[in-house]
């Protein structure tokens, strides 16, 4: 993997519905900040004028797409992002902070959707090498399936105003648990064939601010190490 800039870092958060990685990834940032460092936070599918529209008919949209559309939709809303966004940061000697990457693409479609049917994950295989840039370390938040769906309910509750109505759960999120169970296979297969790049961090009973605390401990001793 070749950096793109000798101080900029490239670093995602990941994890299936519940899991925290949202809530940790507005945690860590202004720590991280509070630490010296530049850092911009973004998201997946979105990020980028163009790929928040993207998100909107992904995550809300009226209409199902195939199987290998559904995954094109979201490279492109990758491409448009890591472009626009993401490059320009890692050149300037940021730090990206990415609420989801590819692997949620592995994950959601090639193994939630996909029920890792070899040619969905070949495609997202090929898409991913296309779009030329690999985290340079990758967060994954575990957690077990009934505590994940419990966070769902209580965070579509209220009221969000990235969602259409109060209490809209997206496409995602109103999956059957046989959905999120095949999720959370795909991240642990994912993980388990690049260690190298990831941190595994349980949510299933810490408290965030101690999540947070291990993450930015995690987080500084990486970019020293570098």
């Amino acid at each position: 993997m070749t950096r793109l800039s000798p101080s900029g870092a490239f670093i995602t958060f990941e994890g299936g519905e519940g899991a925290g990685k949202s809530t940790q990834l507005r945690a860590v940032a202004p720590r991280l900040r509070e630490l010296g460092h530049d850092v911009i936070a973004t998201r997946e599918p979105g990020g980028s004028p163009g790929a928040e529209a993207l998100r909107d008919l992904l995550l809300f949209g009226e209409h199902d797409l195939s199987a290998r559309a559904e995954i094109m939709t979201h490279f492109a809303a990758r491409c448009d992002h890591v472009d626009r966004v993401i490059r320009p940061a890692l050149a300037a000697g940021k730090i990206v902070l990415c609420d989801r990457f590819f692997d949620s693409t592995m994950a959601y479609q090639g193994y939630g959707r996909g029920n890792g049917d070899p040619d969905l994950l070949a495609l997202i295989h090929s898409l991913r090498n296309l779009t030329g840039l690999t985290p340079d370390l990758t967060i994954l938040f575990e957690v077990g399936l009934e505590t994940g769906r419990k966070r769902i309910t209580a965070r579509t509750a209220v009221n969000d105003a990235a969602r259409p109505a109060p209490g809209a759960t997206d496409r995602y999120e109103s999956a059957d648990m046989a959905f999120h169970a095949r999720v959370a296979q795909g991240f642990e297969a994912i993980a388990r064939e690049e260690p190298a790049r990831f941190i595994r961090v349980s949510s299933e009973t810490s408290g965030v601010e101690t999540i947070t605390n291990q993450v930015v401990s995690r987080i500084e001793a990486f970019l020293k190490a570098r």
